[in-house]
C-alpha cells in the first residue's frame, strides 16, 4: 500500500468515526436533525475513499471515479443542508438535489479531458468548492455569532479554496494521465492528506458548536424550575447579574411575592391543586412582566422579580397589578368559588448595589405584607443612609 492508499484508508475510517459521534451527539443536542445531517455527510464522504481505491485496483474504473466524485459531493451537499438547518439558512432540498446531478454530469462530460490540464482540474474541483463556500456564506449570513461559529465560517471557507489550489496543484505537479494512475502520483499524496486534516478540523468543530450546545442547555436546565418553568434561585440570581451588567449605572427593583395560605391550599386540594396553583402565578407573573425583566421561582410559593432600570413607583404599581391579577386566577381542576391572593414586597436597587441586600429589603417588605393582613404590597424604603430602611405601607 502506498502513500495514498494509506490516507485514503485513513480517511474512510475517520469519516465513519465522525459519523457515528455525530449520530450519538445528536440523541442529546436540541439541532437534532441538523447532526443527524453531519452524520450522513460524513458517512457517505467515507465512500469516496473506498471508491477511490477501487478505482485503482478494480475493473469498471470509470464508473468507481464517477461514484468516488459523487461520494464527495454527495457528502458536501449533505453537509450544506445541515448547516443551512442549524444556522436558519435551509436549503431547499430540490435544489440540493439539482446541484448534486449537475455535479455529476459535469464530471461524466469532463472525464475524457487530458487529466493534468486546467480545464479538466478546475472543473473537477469547483462544485467541492462551491458546496463548501455556500456553507461558509450561510454561516456568516446567520445571526449567531459566538467565536466557535465564526471559525467553523473561516474553516469552511479556507476548505472551500483549497480545492481551487487542489486544480492549481494538479496542473503543475500532474495528477496521472488515468483515474487508476491517480492513487500512485505525488498529487494524490499531497490530496488526501490534506483532505484528511481539513475533514478532522471540520468534523471538530463541527462537533464543538454541538457540544457547546449541549452544554448551554444542560446549564440553563441547571438554573430552570422544572414545575413553574420559571427561573430556580440561582438561574434568577445569575440573570439579574447579567441584567444589571447591562446598565450599570441605572436604579433596579427588586419584588418578592409569596401565595397566601398555601400550605392550606395544598391541605385542601392535594399537592397536585398546589401545583396547578403555583403554574397559573407563575404564568401570570412571566406574561405580565416586561422581557427584559427577570422572573424566578426562588421557594416553595415564593417568587420574585427583578425590574432593570425601573423606579421604586413603578415598580409598586406593577405588583398591585400583579396582586390584582392574581385575585382574578382561576384553575379549572378546582372548584370555581376557590380564590387566590398574594403578598408583594418591593426594594430598590441603587447603581452599584447589593443583590442579596435589596432581596433582604423586599422580604422584609413581604413579612410587614403578611403580618398587616396579606393581599398587599409593601415597599421597603430608604430614610437616609445611615438609618435602616422601613416599610411603607401601599394602599
Amino acid at each position: 500500500m502506498n502513500g495514498a492508499a494509506f490516507f485514503l484508508a485513513v480517511n474512510f475510517i475517520i469519516a465513519m468515526c465522525f459519523g457515528a459521534v455525530f449520530v450519538v451527539v445528536s440523541t442529546r443536542s436540541r439541532s437534532r436533525t441538523a447532526a443527524l445531517w453531519f452524520a450522513a455527510a460524513f458517512t457517505v464522504a467515507s465512500l469516496s475513499s473506498v471508491c477511490e481505491l477501487l478505482v485503482a485496483y478494480a475493473y469498471l474504473t470509470k464508473f468507481w471515479a464517477i461514484c468516488a466524485f459523487a461520494s464527495v459531493l454527495g457528502g458536501m451537499t449533505l453537509l450544506r443542508v445541515g448547516i443551512g438547518t442549524l444556522y436558519g439558512r435551509k436549503v431547499a432540498p430540490v435544489w440540493a438535489g439539482c446541484f448534486l446531478m449537475t455535479g455529476i454530469c459535469l464530471d461524466l462530460l469532463i472525464y475524457d479531458l487530458p487529466r493534468g490540464t486546467a480545464a479538466h482540474a478546475f472543473s473537477y474541483q469547483t462544485p467541492f468548492a462551491l458546496a463548501l463556500l455556500s456553507s461558509a456564506a450561510a454561516i456568516f449570513s446567520s445571526t449567531r455569532r459566538l467565536a466557535v461559529d465564526r471559525a467553523l465560517g473561516y474553516l469552511l471557507l479556507a476548505t472551500g479554496l483549497h480545492f481551487f489550489a487542489k486544480a492549481s496543484l494538479a496542473v503543475i505537479a500532474g495528477a496521472g494521465t488515468t483515474a487508476k494512475d491517480y492513487i500512485g502520483t505525488n498529487y494524490a499524496l499531497i490530496s488526501q492528506s490534506s483532505t484528511a486534516v481539513l475533514m478532522v478540523a471540520v468534523g471538530l468543530t463541527l462537533l464543538s458548536v454541538l457540544v457547546l450546545e449541549i452544554m448551554a442547555d444542560e446549564r440553563s436546565n441547571s438554573e430552570k424550575d422544572a414545575l413553574s418553568g420559571l427561573a430556580n434561585r440561582r438561574g434568577f440570581e445569575n440573570g439579574v447579574k447579567a441584567a444589571m451588567a447591562l446598565a450599570p449605572k441605572a436604579g433596579h427593583v427588586v419584588i418578592i411575592c409569596d401565595l397566601d395560605h398555601f400550605k392550606r391550599i395544598n391541605d385542601t386540594y392535594g399537592h397536585h391543586g398546589g401545583d396547578l396553583v403555583i403554574q397559573a402565578f407563575s404564568d401570570l407573573l412571566q406574561t405580565s412582566a416586561a422581557k427584559n425583566a427577570v422572573v424566578g421561582r426562588i421557594g416553595g410559593e415564593e417568587f420574585a422579580i427583578f425590574l432593570p432600570s425601573t423606579t421604586l413607583d413603578m415598580a409598586t404599581l406593577f405588583a398591585q397589578a400583579l396582586r390584582g391579577g392574581t385575585m382574578g386566577i382561576t384553575v379549572s381542576a378546582l372548584p370555581s368559588s376557590f380564590a387566590v391572593t398574594a403578598s408583594f414586597g418591593v426594594a430598590e436597587l441603587a447603581p452599584g448595589g447589593d443583590l442579596a441586600g435589596a432581596m433582604r429589603d423586599a422580604d422584609a417588605a413581604l413579612y410587614e405584607a403578611k403580618r398587616s393582613g396579606r393581599n398587599r404590597v409593601r415597599q421597603a424604603r430608604h430614610i437616609g443612609s445611615p438609618q435602616p430602611k422601613s416599610i411603607k405601607a401601599v394602599k
